[in-house]
């Protein structure tokens, strides 16, 4: 049986094989895991489709193919063995027609072996390009001596030590990010507008309900859900902040699919997504942003809920910041960032007059797309989501949820 590249959600058209789990001629059992695949969105174990011997490797590790390419093929035990072909990652398959006769034959089966230099990978040959470096300096570690793109970083990393200077390569994540990044600023012009915000009321609930909340489910109950339920319900008075600049035309989203920043642990970041934000509690809200971090660090989530998000919440207030400019997740319109909360002196009005308090004060800054609205529309929507936050009796609200919300 072939096994092929899976479809790893609906927006993704190709991925990586990043390593196989057996070796050819190894035992193979039905839904053991067989192999990984990178995507730009996630990282994913793939379990095998039958049982039998790996009988070849079509498609070698750091190779990119489209979905429903064949990667390798598993045989009966006994079985004559099929023709050792591979795609080895200076020739991904190709996407149709015959798989031998499209692939270049596996080294490991062939009488005469190639040049070094014609089993150079797409990524290798950039990596090659980039450095400045003759492949014939490098000494490769893959198979039958192909070089790997970690042998071209060794190389550089060895060359620049000489200079002073330590090279970083950047991993499938960061490289995803900072394209996407540069991309989005190119596209979009980005307007910035902040408002302070009083946590009170939501610190006084987390006090209130915080240690019976962590003690039955295990983590800690931070100020985001808080603001995440507040902007959920901002942006049913404000809907042209969830929306999507599309070909010169803006699309309009009727559901509120809210994507968190996740930091990979400082190796980029991640998007996961909460569909349907506007129907969701805060302790909805935020039982399902402790589930999607989690997953997303651990590399465990499907690819669905790192994708389709309308808005972004950017959240690097738990490094202490006090103002973010965020740049836009595209093809929305806006991102909020989530700053640091800090006690501070606060005029209180009051029906007596102003007086000075002590209270928790945090900065959200919103970056949003001026060809999608102009800067009314964006501070409208922003005090909207202040004063939510501000006014509700989350303590309430919290204790008429805690008992019956589920994952």
């Amino acid at each position: 049986m072939d096994v092929i590249m899976p479809q790893l959600g609906e927006t993704v058209l190709e991925g990586t094989v990043s390593v196989w789990y057996k070796k050819v001629g190894e035992p193979v059992s039905a839904d053991e895991p067989l192999f990984e695949v990178e995507t730009d969105k996630v990282t994913t174990q793939i379990p095998a489709p039958g049982s039998g011997v790996l009988a070849c490797i079509l498609v070698e590790p750091g190779v990119s193919v489209k979905v429903g390419t064949p990667l390798a093929v598993i045989e009966a035990p006994g079985a004559s063995p099929s023709a050792p072909v591979a795609a080895s990652a200076a020739t991904p398959p190709a996407s149709s027609g015959s798989t031998a006769s499209a692939l270049p034959q596996n080294s490991s089966f062939a009488s005469t072996p190639r040049p070094a230099s014609t089993r150079l990978s797409p990524a290798v040959r950039r990596r090659l390009r980039e450095q400045g470096i003759d492949p014939a300096q490098v000494r490769g570690s893959g198979r039958d001596g192909r070089i790997t793109p970690q042998d071209v970083q060794a190389f550089a990393n060895g060359r620049a030590a000489g200079e002073g200077a330590r090279v970083v390569p950047l991993n499938k994540v960061r490289r995803i990010t900072a394209a996407h990044m540069v991309r989005s600023r190119a596209t979009s012009p980005h307007a910035l507008q902040a408002v302070e915000v009083d946590f009170h009321r939501v610190a006084a609930a987390r006090a209130a309900g915080g240690a019976l909340w962590r003690a039955r489910e295990g983590f800690t109950l931070t100020y985001l859900p808080f603001i995440a339920r507040a902007i959920c319900q901002a942006i049913g008075r404000f809907p042209y902040v969830n929306s999507s600049f599309i070909d010169d035309e803006l699309h309009v989203h009727p559901r509120v699919h809210l994507g968190v920043a996740v930091d990979m642990n400082f190796e980029g970041l991640a998007v996961t997504v909460i569909r349907d934000g506007q129907d969701r509690s805060l302790s909805a809200l935020a039982r399902q942003m402790h589930r999607l971090a989690e997953g997303a660090r651990s590399g465990k989530l499907a690819s669905d809920e790192m994708a389709g998000s309308t808005y972004t919440l950017s959240n690097s207030g738990s490094f202490g910041t006090y103002f973010s400019a965020p740049i836009i997740n595209q093809p929305q319109v806006a991102i909020l960032s989530v700053d640091a909360v800090r006690k501070k002196p606060w005029v209180i009005e009051g029906p007596d007059g102003d007086s000075i308090g002590i209270r928790p004060i945090g900065v959200l800054a919103q970056s949003f797309d001026h060809r999608a609205f102009d800067g009314a529309y964006s501070a409208a929507f922003l005090r909207t989501a202040k004063d939510i936050i501000e006014t509700t009796d989350w303590a309430a609200e919290l204790v008429a949820q805690n008992d019956i919300e589920t994952y």
